[in-house]
């Protein structure tokens, strides 16, 4: 084995890439399960086949513009010495891993970011533009992201931390999906008609994909096998479950019951507010990060009603809202046993970390806001993100991909083989009180 390279670490991350891998699938079950049952299989392709087209664009260019040699000094941008993963061998280490592997990881975080994004504009965009925007979305926006916070950029120059994609992956993807619900607009039917998932079971088992995944997103992101990565393994654990039991706290509060839905996004809001935070937090601080997560993120859900935005499937609630709490509470509770230097303003290091990291919150936010608006203005403009009115009453799924989900097609029409679907009065009134 080539010096430098260590074959635990190497293991670890190994598996560490693979569990993160895992968590787009599960992404594409999560969100198949929130949507009506007519977009189930056209929400689920909108995250497999990110999949793919992040992976192209990724190795032909995204890696060497996001970890390539700062271009001309500037802490904008990586150069262009990796376009095709150029002068990058098997033999090529990145610290104590090989760079292959390296890069691999890194591109399992591009592709889950992308398809974040998706979740903002189910039940009403085409797959066509969709795939047009993957591509481009992650070269203009998420490689430049990840140059100035983990590629030498000037987030990382100026010491604002990140450990795992608080900035890089939720706020982006974040702010990215209110821009696309903006040009998108609301669906037919928002404010007025029931939408609710139309599959929990299937939420559960996305969510227990991306929970899984989610130690390898944070833990692996050591890029070790050490006891920095052992307790990141913890504070994603802690805060998951933190995430959980203050969404049903706002639930039990505010509605009178609790809800499995509500316990599936209580996890995942704990869990993007951790994801910046877990390798600058101990566990006192996980167990605070998560639990502001669920609370604020359960009343952040419904700010699109009062708005007039539709963010289908909460993409602005809980993944920009959450990541903008994980990464300002750096700024509050980091821990120097942790960063191995920075500490937050409760715990001895004054106020110059939090303001570090008000700066990067906003400026990432308005820039992926600012260029991701632009970019599916352009493509609008071009081919048109948005199907008809009559295919998105009809279903996404029959009308862009010729099939169904379930056997008896949706709302009684015709399905692919052309023979009509009766769906049973209880069918019907199921249908009604999920809003499909």
């Amino acid at each position: 084995m080539p010096t430098g390279i260590d074959a635990g670490d190497t293991a670890w991350l190994l598996a560490s890439t693979a569990l993160v891998l895992l968590m787009t699938p599960g992404l594409a079950l999560f969100y198949g399960g929130m949507v009506r049952a007519k977009s189930t299989l056209n929400m689920i392709m909108m995250s497999l086949v990110s999949v793919a087209l992040v992976t192209v664009c990724w190795l032909v260019a995204g890696y060497s513009l996001a970890f390539g040699h700062d271009l001309g000094g500037l802490g904008l941008l990586g150069g262009f010495e990796h376009v095709g993963l150029k002068g990058i061998t098997p033999a090529t280490p990145h610290g104590h891993v090989p760079a292959l592997l390296f890069v691999t990881f890194q591109l399992t975080f591009a592709i889950l970011t992308t398809a974040l994004i998706s979740g903002a504009i189910a039940d009403r965009a085409k797959f066509s533009a969709w795939m047009v925007f993957v591509p481009v979305w992650a070269l203009v926006v998420y490689a430049p992201v990840a140059h100035w916070v983990w590629g030498g950029g000037w987030i990382s120059d100026l010491g604002a931390l990140d450990y795992a994609g608080g900035l890089v992956v939720e706020i982006a993807s974040g702010a990215s999906g209110l821009a696309m619900a903006l040009v998108l607009g609301p669906r037919i039917g928002f404010r007025k008609e029931a939408m609710r998932p139309h599959n929990l079971p299937m939420v559960l088992l996305g969510l227990g994909l991306l929970w899984f995944g989610w130690f390898g997103f944070n833990a692996g992101s050591a890029l070790a096998a050490n006891g920095t990565a052992a307790a990141v393994f913890l504070n994603t654990l802690v805060a998951g479950c933190t995430g959980l039991l203050g969404w049903l706290l706002v639930e039990q509060r505010r509605d009178g019951r609790p809800t499995t839905f509500g316990a599936a996004s209580g996890v995942v809001a704990g869990l993007v507010a951790i994801t910046p935070s877990c390798g600058s937090v101990d566990v006192l601080g996980a167990l605070a990060v998560g639990l502001a997560a669920g609370v604020v993120c359960s009343y952040a859900v419904g700010w699109k009603h009062r708005l007039g935005y539709d963010d289908s499937l909460d993409v602005v609630g809980v993944h920009l809202v959450g990541g903008i709490i994980g990464t300002l509470l750096i700024g509050l509770l980091a821990v120097r046993s942790m960063t191995g230097g920075a500490a937050g303003l409760l715990t001895g290091g004054g106020g110059g970390q939090l303001g570090k990291q008000a700066i990067a919150v906003p400026v990432v936010a308005l820039f992926a806001f600012t260029v991701t608006f632009a970019v599916g203005k352009l493509i609008d403009k071009v081919m048109g993100f948005r199907v008809s009115a009559e295919d998105e009453t009809s279903g996404v799924d029959l009308a862009l991909h010729a099939e169904t989900a379930y056997e008896h097609g949706v709302n009684g029409h015709a399905n692919p083989v052309g023979r009509l679907a009766r769906p049973s009065p209880l069918g019907l009134a199921q249908q009604r009180e999920q809003g499909a």
